[in-house]
């Protein structure tokens, strides 16, 4: 059985399958392990300074590690070529981390915003200096991390890229917050802040947990315009007719094409051509893998209404 990451099908075209690369998995390690790192130092900060914020944020740096974990596990499994049990490969893989750390980050959000809104009644002091000094901290570890999977290609990658600059944005607002506190002895702004920031975790992974779910659901992917492809493939001479025409995307990225074409009566050499040039006309459309089955106008597969 092949387990190379490139097929070839009978007319001699070459499928490439693989787009995951070893740097990508590589900057997912080091972004997992900077962010582990500091979210325990993050954890003991929270309850040294008393700040319900910097506590929040915690959180979410919790849910990073589990989304960095995970990819940096799932981007390994994806770079596995064809076997017996995954005839596309393990590309899909790629994207289930950020699909499940979506659900874990939406309740750690609203466990939060539970714990803060009564503070917003009776706010507790927090050590603003200490808030500042953590936030500092928080904001060059995670511009680092993010700095360093900045430009990455998968789902996955762009998605925990995501999430590291969400972390930059938190900790901006912990610094400001903290600035606030000092001077100003605003303590309410704590859980304000906490409140914003939990809104802010769960409007994300909700966005995140509708696009893993429409990639598992096999929805079309957004940008692909079906009724461009159709005319593409109906302005190939000799074409007379399309159905049975299916499109999803593997992780986010890979983008798959079936489609049935229906020809007048041509001999082997158009039927070649028409096949090519459908395969080009998909390619410039942005979908990276055709399965194209040509059929003749008085034959019927049974499939035409579907």
């Amino acid at each position: 059985m092949p387990h190379d990451h490139a097929h070839h099908d009978h007319a001699g075209h070459q499928h490439a399958h693989g787009h995951v690369s070893a740097a990508s998995t590589s900057a997912l390690r080091l972004a997992f392990f900077i962010n582990l790192a500091f979210t325990i130092v993050e954890v003991v900060g929270g309850w040294w300074t008393g700040s319900i914020a910097v506590l929040t944020d915690a959180m979410h740096d919790a849910g990073d590690c589990l989304v960095l974990g995970t990819a940096w596990y799932l981007q390994r499994l994806a770079m596995k070529g064809r076997d017996a049990h995954y005839s596309y490969g393990y590309g899909r893989y790629s994207m289930l981390g950020g699909w499940l750390t979506s659900v874990v980050l939406i309740g750690g959000s609203i466990a939060m915003m539970v714990v803060s809104v009564p503070r917003l009644w009776e706010p507790a002091t927090p050590n603003p200096l200490g808030m500042i000094g953590i936030a500092i901290f928080g904001l060059a570890m995670n511009s680092f991390a993010a700095w360093k999977l900045h430009g990455g290609g998968t789902l996955n990658e762009r998605g925990a890229y995501l999430h590291l600059l969400e972390d930059v944005l938190g900790w901006a607002a912990v610094l400001i917050g903290g600035i606030v506190i000092h001077f100003f002895s605003w303590s309410i702004v704590d859980p304000i802040l906490s409140i914003a920031i939990a809104l802010f975790i769960l409007y994300n992974a909700v966005r995140t947990l509708r696009k893993g779910t429409g990639i598992l659901m096999q929805e079309i992917p957004a940008g692909l315009d079906m009724q461009a492809v159709r005319n593409k493939l109906m302005s190939i001479p000799h074409v007379t007719d399309l159905h049975d025409q299916h499109t999803w995307t593997l992780d986010g990225n890979f983008i798959v094409h079936t489609v049935h074409i229906v020809v007048a009566d041509v001999g082997r050499t158009e039927a070649l051509a028409i096949k090519n040039r459908a395969r080009q006309e998909l390619k410039s459309l942005g979908i990276h893998h055709a399965t194209i089955e040509l059929e003749w106008s008085d034959e019927h597969c049974g499939l035409e209404h579907h």
